[in-house]
């Protein structure tokens, strides 16, 4: 088996909190868009450069601001100098392998959490990370390309009357999390129907081919898992109540994300469990398979034994053999060879020893 070289990042050496971003460039060009809202009304912009962006002040207290793409150091190093961001945040960010996880500042949460969306038809998982920031009056947050995971969030903020705008920034970021966890349903329905697929094709063509499909799927999986199962315990540090940037009432509504992270575990559990049943039912019918094999030719083998010994007797050379000097003595062989070959035939059949 061919193992991936493992590469040594490019920020190796380099002092903590240096801007480099690691990972894949998913964008073409970085975006940056401004939500700025309060009770009375909101207004957006986008800004396609950090210059645009140092020349607007906004007018209304709570803002959401959203980055996509993460391969300008620039655009962050700003974002963190306007929002006093520490520098292992703004490294963190650019790293795109990182795991779930939520760290506590003193004026700010910063939270971690992956985004999966199928692509081609379905066939393959792609994972993106999406970096979170809850402070007092914002909440920002770092994606590395358009995935249309907050686009429900971002119209109910733009309805008349939103309980959006009411309620603080943290029920905007609870409303965030609350998105990024109800797309995972989509994505682990789609690997638990690819499962139940495999399950049929087990049953009824079990072929070498299903062993490189058991297996995606079962890395799909294992890769969900692991950004759900840290994920639960980024809510559940939440759901103690040891930062105050959440309040209360908020608390009661991640008590719904963090039932859903348990959901989705669960789910996932049942595929994993349900890909070792496959892999045993595939190797129960490829032994089945071979063993029917095997007893067609070992029965086939033994009609031809009673051939096999007439002609050995008739074969060895003695002067006097029976039926040697009749004219009829070859056919009569032959037909004794038959006679035998099919009455054990016969045999076998009734015993089903030639059927399934």
């Amino acid at each position: 088996m061919k193992r991936k070289r493992l590469h040594t990042p490019r920020k190796a050496g380099l002092p903590p909190g240096t801007l480099i971003h690691v990972g894949e460039i998913k964008t073409a060009q970085p975006s940056i868009t401004l939500i700025e809202y309060d009770d009375s009304g909101l207004d957006e912009h986008t800004f396609s450069s950090v210059e645009a962006s140092r020349e607007y002040t906004p007018t209304r207290r709570r803002l959401w601001l959203n980055v996509y793409g993460l391969q300008n150091p620039e655009i962050l190093g700003e974002i963190g100098r306007r929002f006093q961001l520490h520098p292992l945040v703004l490294e963190d960010i650019l790293n795109t392998h990182q795991r779930s996880k939520i760290e506590e500042y003193d004026s700010y949460l910063y939270c971690v959490v992956r985004l999966f969306h199928a692509e081609n038809g379905g066939q393959e998982i792609q994972s993106d990370q999406i970096s979170l920031v809850l402070g007092e009056q914002f909440v920002l947050t770092f994606q590395e390309r358009p995935s249309g995971a907050f686009h429900p969030v971002r119209e109910r903020l733009k309805a008349n009357h939103s309980p959006l705008r009411s309620h603080g920034v943290d029920y905007l970021a609870y409303a965030l999390l609350d998105a990024v966890v109800d797309s995972y349903f989509g994505v682990v329905d789609q690997v638990g129907s690819a499962a139940e697929a495999l399950e049929d094709d087990a049953l009824d063509h079990p072929t070498p081919k299903l062993l490189s499909k058991l297996n995606l799927v079962k890395q799909d999986t294992r890769m969900i898992r692991r950004a759900v199962w840290p994920l639960r315990e980024v809510l559940s540090n939440l759901l103690r109540g040891e930062t105050p940037l959440f309040t209360r009432d908020t608390r009661l509504y991640l008590r719904d994300v963090y039932d859903h992270t348990i959901h989705l575990i669960e789910s996932l559990d049942a595929v994993r469990d349900l890909l070792g049943d496959i892999l045993d039912i595939y190797m129960s019918s490829i032994s089945n398979r071979l063993n029917l094999e095997v007893r067609i030719l070992t029965v086939l083998s033994m009609l031809f034994m009673p051939a096999t010994l007439i002609a050995g007797v008739f074969g060895m050379n003695f002067r006097w053999m029976p039926l040697l000097d009749q004219p009829d003595g070859f056919w009569l062989a032959i037909a004794l060879m038959g006679a035998l070959a099919l009455a054990m035939g016969l045999a076998f059949w009734r015993r089903k020893l030639l059927r399934e």
